[in-house]
């Protein structure tokens, strides 16, 4: 997962600040209702128990389209668009640090709304959202799902890493797509999200969103994933959470070697129970739809 953020992160180097072209250009649904917020937007479709979905870096609430065809006729459906991320105007997220501010615009609007305690989806940036809030605010949680998100990503290949030794890496990161010049099109970031799915078509997708992304908002957001280090309070969470991850042997990943990484991660986590889909990547609900429903079915129908 690392090797495949850091090629997304190097992909949108050169993508400017995107300008929507029309009005809610991420909204899926012509009966949904649109709640906009500073931080990000909730288009909330279907009728019965609430679940709140939320995305990945650069990523578009339609990760989650799919899921929300079959899911609105027996769900209320939250799905969350993160400022500046997809063509979704950059608003509060245009300047400071945007991923704890956002995650805790999350948190206050799941208060906000009387959605808490929140059954809550999440992937990969939008997980990690998840577990920081699992640590910060574990009493508006009732249960989480997360797809292929770490609890500090700068240590992924090192795991005696820590968040100032990585911190070098990080700003230079940061700092070099934030001095990009130009904009990148689907077509020239597309070559870089191989590690994102093994599907041409969802890689094309990947590539499209973060194409119309603002620049400098992923550029902060990448930076404070990757200095983020979640690992000292996982065996806090007492939140029951589902980590679903993928095993990219489609990169050539030898099978049972992302089981071993993974479950070490979240070894000091008894509350998270951590599940493989098997011959995915990172975009695990697009590369393996029916695992992913199976899954997520089984979750929500839990008490």
């Amino acid at each position: 997962m690392m090797k495949s953020l850091l090629g997304l992160a190097a992909a949108l180097l050169l993508a400017a600040p995107a300008v929507a072209q029309a009005p809610d250009p991420n909204r899926l649904f012509a009966d949904s209702a649109l709640i906009v917020r500073d931080r990000f937007s909730d288009e909330v479709v279907g009728r019965g128990p609430d679940v709140v979905f939320i995305p990945g870096l650069s990523s578009s609430r339609a990760t989650w389209r799919a899921t929300a065809e079959r899911l609105r006729g027996r769900y209320r459906l939250h799905l969350i668009q993160v400022a500046g991320f997809a063509g979704e105007p950059a608003r509060s997220n245009a300047s400071g640090e945007v991923v704890i501010p956002t995650a805790e615009a999350i948190d206050a609007y799941l208060v906000e709304q009387k959605l808490s305690p929140a059954t809550v989806v999440g992937h990969s940036l939008g997980g990690t959202m998840l577990l920081y809030l699992a640590q910060k605010h574990p009493q508006h949680l009732k249960a989480l799902f997360i797809v292929d998100a770490l609890p500090f990503l700068g240590g992924m290949r090192d795991p005696n890493a820590t968040a100032e030794s990585v911190r070098p890496q990080a700003e230079r990161m940061r700092d070099a797509m934030l001095a990009a010049r130009g904009q990148a099109t689907a077509q020239q970031l597309e070559p870089q999200m191989r590690g994102m799915s093994k599907d041409p078509a969802v890689r094309r997708t990947i590539a499209e969103w973060g194409a119309a992304s603002d620049r400098t908002v992923v550029a902060r957001a990448y930076y404070e994933d990757m200095v983020l280090d979640l690992r000292p309070g996982l065996s806090s969470i007492k939140t029951p959470t589902i980590l679903l991850h993928p095993d990219n042997t489609p990169l050539g990943v030898p099978a049972g070697a992302m089981e071993t990484v993974y479950r070490g991660l979240y070894a000091a986590a008894p509350a998270i129970t951590v599940k493989l889909a098997s011959d995915s990547q990172h975009f695990v609900m697009l590369d393996q739809p029916e695992t992913f429903a199976r899954e997520l079915d089984a979750f929500l129908a839990k008490p």
